[in-house]
């Protein structure tokens, strides 16, 4: 993982935007996945029964999980010139969603472009330009984890 003083500078920046607002961002980025690719939901036992984009929106569920979500990246983000730390937030998230929890490893690519699509519509191209990296960095390790794991 490479990322020069710039592009952390960068990425920061444009994280912040959307951390600040962390648990409508996260709960919105979990709804328009829910929404637009509904068997994502099938992995969420608790979320199965939310037709509605309102009702996921209002669920205390939802809006845990998209904050638990942006917390994690946020995470990341703090540490994307310490490859280390990054991959010691990174690991353990990988491992447990690939051996216990057994996500399908597409959904993170899935999440990563509405994250993407999201910070575009609210804050313009050069924000999302400035963290594809991150989010193409985060889906590449957790494909190698998913792999190490036997996916």
């Amino acid at each position: 993982m490479s990322f020069s003083e710039a592009e952390v500078q960068s990425a920061r920046g444009a994280w912040e935007k959307m951390y600040v607002d962390a648990e409508d961002n996260g709960t919105a980025v979990l709804v328009r996945m829910f929404t637009e690719h509904p068997d994502t939901k099938s992995y969420f036992t608790h979320f199965k029964g939310m037709d509605s984009a309102e009702e996921m929106k209002q669920s205390d569920q939802v809006r845990g999980h998209g904050k638990r979500v942006f917390t994690a990246i946020n995470d990341m983000v703090q540490h994307l010139d310490n490859t280390e730390a990054f991959l010691g937030i990174l690991n353990p998230l990988g491992q447990k969603h690939a051996t216990q929890l057994k996500i399908d490893p597409k959904n993170f690519r899935i999440i990563c472009d509405i994250i993407l699509q999201l910070m575009e519509e609210k804050f313009g191209g050069d924000c999302k330009a400035s963290f594809e990296k991150v989010t193409n960095e985060i889906c590449t390790h957790l494909t190698n984890i998913y792999k190490e794991a036997g996916w």
